[in-house]
């Protein structure tokens, strides 16, 4: 891997997501905590990863997963202490792993206290000006001030009812009521997350993940959109978008550069800001977010929705290149994260059906986790950074039956059951064949696992060279040990033949996927350090990738 600094360790590093309430559980009470995450730390650092980022273990009444953020300061009590959480970060960089934590500053949970002290207090005062409070239209303000739409689903907007049920003004929240969006106008809430960013910092912490980085910067007239409905945090292609990617919210990131480089000169190093930001793929304005003096990186998600096709992962990969290059920003590959269908599932639907809900369409898992193995070897050998979502090393597949009863996705509600929504993506990991919970704990899980993963589980694959598990271990060592992966360019080979994939980085590696229909011949002058499928008399299969030194 190229050489880093401490000040540039993202540009190579290989990140490691925790859903922390399907990780580990320490505690028995079926839902993944602190202890769980401590527990797992020698196999997260056996596994070859660089650094593991947590979702949100802040206090919160969990109605959108912790994404509901009720007191940025402090621990959930069902994940742990707030000095439970220091220990996990000492010894987490005691392992050699750093730790990246998520930052949610579109929105609080309606039980934080200033949204709270916001409900008691009178139209128009201070306490409401961190939010977005606002009359509505038509005869006594009966309809929402506009016509945003909630991404969960239905309108942006709910209305509040005061102490005698009188309706008053209305609040504005682009996720769940339950999450109303801060006015980051206002610079009480700016103040706000500057303080909640140097709390963590001084706790060691390495960065933050930005939840929804693209979305804090709203039109201050709240004028109409002019659509009914809005794919899930995706930009539509009109100008001027009144809450999405507005060039306010660089202002906001140049400020938090500033303080995360103030760290610098700490034994961690320079912290890490890794922006959620969905914007039009067809555009270079992601490339905005990673200027030299806002965020280092961003999450690739033009990368992740590629069907499996050669040209589309092509032009994927030379579009991030060229426009982040462009900064002498790095690029970050991720194939699946809590918030999407998961790859080996999506692999295996027909071409244009990815990304339909769960259970929505059919799903092939033969040719899912064939697919899978292969574009793990791809994503791990492509200049920059690289996200793992925690069971991608197990090849997990979507889980797309689950009871309705089970569901606890606000979409799932919101979307009036059409849509199963995220739960299928988070279900807790398998760590062994052991029941009630597989290893993930001695209490119920909160959502149920399928009996089929006993054989996924971390302990059934341990040692079994043909496994999802051994092949990520594999490929995570030879990433620290081949010159010229990690950070830095790549050459396609254009003689390649079509529909397959072929670079070379540094001198002598080289990478081939194979995307056509055919079994393909790989270089007669190459030693296969690694495939996703075995290689025999020099032929790649169909659904393979392989890595190859040069002689």
């Amino acid at each position: 891997m190229t050489s880093t600094t401490p000040t540039d360790w993202w540009r190579s590093a290989v990140i490691y997501q925790i859903y922390i309430r399907s990780f580990a559980d320490g505690n028995g009470d079926g839902v993944g905590d602190i202890t769980g995450i401590r527990s797992r730390l020698p196999y997260l650092a056996a596994l070859g990863v660089d650094a593991i980022w947590i979702t949100p273990w802040y206090t919160s009444p969990l109605a959108d997963g912790g994404y509901d953020v009720a007191d940025f300061r402090a621990i959930a009590p069902e994940f742990g202490t707030l000095a439970e959480a220091e220990q996990m970060i000492a010894e987490a960089h005691e392992h050699g792993l750093r730790v990246i934590l998520d930052i949610v500053p579109n929105h609080t949970s309606d039980q934080h206290e200033w949204f709270k002290e916001a409900l008691a207090s009178e139209p128009g005062s201070p306490a409401r000006a961190r939010y977005w409070f606002r009359p509505g239209h038509g005869p006594d303000g009966a309809f929402p001030p506009n016509d945003w739409r909630s991404v969960f689903g239905g309108p942006a907007w709910t209305r509040l009812l005061d102490d005698e049920g009188v309706p008053e003004e209305w609040y504005l929240h682009l996720f769940a009521p339950e999450q109303p969006d801060l006015n980051w106008s206002n610079p009480e809430v700016r103040q706000e997350f500057e303080d909640i960013l140097r709390f963590w910092f001084d706790r060691g912490i390495d960065g933050f993940r930005i939840d929804v980085a693209h979305g804090l910067d709203k039109h201050a007239a709240l004028p109409d959109i002019g659509l009914d409905e809005e794919e899930l945090l995706a930009e539509p292609d009109i100008p001027d978008h009144p809450h999405w990617d507005r060039d306010g919210v660089h202002d906001i990131y140049r400020d938090w550069r500033r303080i995360a480089d103030s760290y610098a000169g700490t034994p961690e190093g320079a912290r890490l800001f890794v922006a959620e930001a969905w914007v039009r793929t067809e555009t270079n304005r992601l490339a905005r977010y990673l200027r030299p003096d806002e965020l280092h990186t961003a999450f690739n998600f033009d990368f992740l929705k590629c069907g499996w096709n050669a040209e589309e992962f092509r032009r994927s990969i030379d579009h991030s290149l060229q426009t982040l290059g462009e900064e002498n920003a790095p690029a970050t590959w991720v194939l699946s994260n809590h918030d999407v269908i998961r790859h080996v599932t999506r692999y295996g639907r027909a071409a244009g059906q990815e990304h339909k809900g769960a259970g929505s369409v059919p799903t092939d898992l033969v040719p899912g986790v064939l697919r899978a193995r292969a574009a793990a070897l791809l994503m791990l050998a492509l200049p920059g950074g690289a996200y793992i979502y925690q069971g991608d090393e197990l090849g997990l597949p979507e889980v797309e039956n689950l009871p309705v009863e089970a569901l606890q996705d606000p979409i799932w509600e919101r979307s009036g059951h059409q849509s199963r929504g995220r739960d299928g993506c988070r279900v807790p990991l398998p760590w062994s064949a052991d029941e009630p919970a597989l290893g993930f704990g001695t209490g119920t899980p909160w959502l149920p696992q399928p009996s089929g993963w006993k054989d996924l589980s971390v302990e059934a694959q341990t040692g079994d060279q043909f496994s999802m598990l051994e092949l990520y271990r594999e490929a995570l060592s030879l990433r620290r040990s081949v010159p010229g992966l990690g950070d830095g360019s790549l050459t396609w080979r254009d003689d390649s033949p079509e529909g397959v994939l072929a670079f070379d980085r540094g001198t002598n590696f080289r990478c081939v996927v194979n995307l056509s229909r055919r079994v393909v011949p790989l270089p007669a002058k190459a030693d296969v350090l690694l495939a996703s499928a075995p290689v025999l008399d020099g032929q790649l299969f169909v659904g393979a990738a392989a890595w190859l030194r040069l002689r």
